[in-house]
């Protein structure tokens, strides 16, 4: 028994001992090795390490993919307005000895010290495009320049940006109430232009209706009257080619038109004449037809 307890004593006094000596990396972490707080050793790979106790410290980081995902950032563009960026970034640490050193062993402040190297960025790069251009015909130039940049400047702190997306882009709230004035007043302009075209183009086409009618007025005019003189030289004609075959029938039709205005049923007329005069001669039988 007490055999048994002095083994077990023993692996105790070993395990303290080995905790003392001995530190282990997973396959999910990286650390560095402390010696008075001066980095002496970093980068290790997973596995069973040694240490030195009380000389030497070890701090340990999170080797996987981090997420940086802050509140959308202000940028001014080429168009003179403010837009709200959301992004978010995929990093993780490349250079464990340069992190430690830059960012003091922090992941807030590897946050905060990459937020700044993005934010610098954005302002470039929305610096020399519009809104249209940012969200359309560059948006994959503005992606890969983005992180280009981001990438660079972020070696200086020990990280590796495996990636930067742009979520979304809109308009920032202050200003959002102006835009929409302006475009609508760039609107209503564009709708008063339309309008002023219209009635001018109205105008246009009454003006070359009402001259085509009166055009179609006079030439209609014009026939109608020659074909009325026609009509009249031929009913001329015809009356100068009856009297002319034989002026006593002639005489007689005209006589008999003359009775039938004269004496007309209704038309009120009265005739104060002589029974002998002219007007009556062929009711007192002074003249005969062939």
């Amino acid at each position: 028994m007490n055999k048994l307890i002095a083994l077990i004593f023993g692996l105790l006094v070993l395990a303290v001992l080995a905790s003392l000596f001995v530190f282990t990396i997973d396959e999910k972490q990286t650390a560095v090795k402390l010696k008075f707080g001066e980095v002496v050793q970093a980068g290790y790979e997973p596995g069973l390490h040694f240490k030195l106790p009380i000389v030497n410290n070890i701090v340990k980081f999170d080797s996987r993919i981090q997420t940086l995902d802050n509140a959308p950032e202000r940028v001014f563009n080429t168009d003179n307005e403010y837009l709200m960026v959301d992004y978010f970034v995929k990093w993780r640490i490349k250079d464990v000895k340069t992190f430690f050193t830059s960012n003091a062993g922090l992941i807030a402040k590897a946050n905060a010290n990459l937020t700044g190297v993005v934010k610098n960025a954005l302002q470039e790069e929305f610096s020399v495009r519009t809104l249209d251009q940012a969200i359309s015909s560059q948006r994959i130039e503005l992606m890969e320049s983005l992180r280009s940049q981001t990438k660079a400047r972020s070696e200086d702190y020990g990280l590796e940006i495996v990636d930067v997306r742009i979520k979304q882009i809109n308009l920032d709230q202050s200003v959002n109430e102006s835009v929409y004035n302006r475009m609508r007043s760039e609107r209503l302009v564009e709708a008063a232009e339309h309008r002023s075209t219209g009635r001018k183009e109205s105008i246009n086409i009454r003006a070359n209706t009402d001259k085509k009618i009166r055009i179609m007025l006079a030439d209609a005019d014009k026939k109608a009257a020659i074909m009325r003189g026609e009509g009249d030289a031929e009913a001329t004609k015809l009356f100068a080619e009856s009297h002319n075959k034989n002026p006593e029938f002639y005489s007689f039709v005209r006589s008999l038109e003359a009775y039938m205005n004269s004496f007309q049923a209704g038309s009120g007329n009265v005739l104060v004449l002589d029974p002998d005069s002219e007007f009556f001669k062929y009711f007192n039988g002074q003249s005969t037809i062939d």
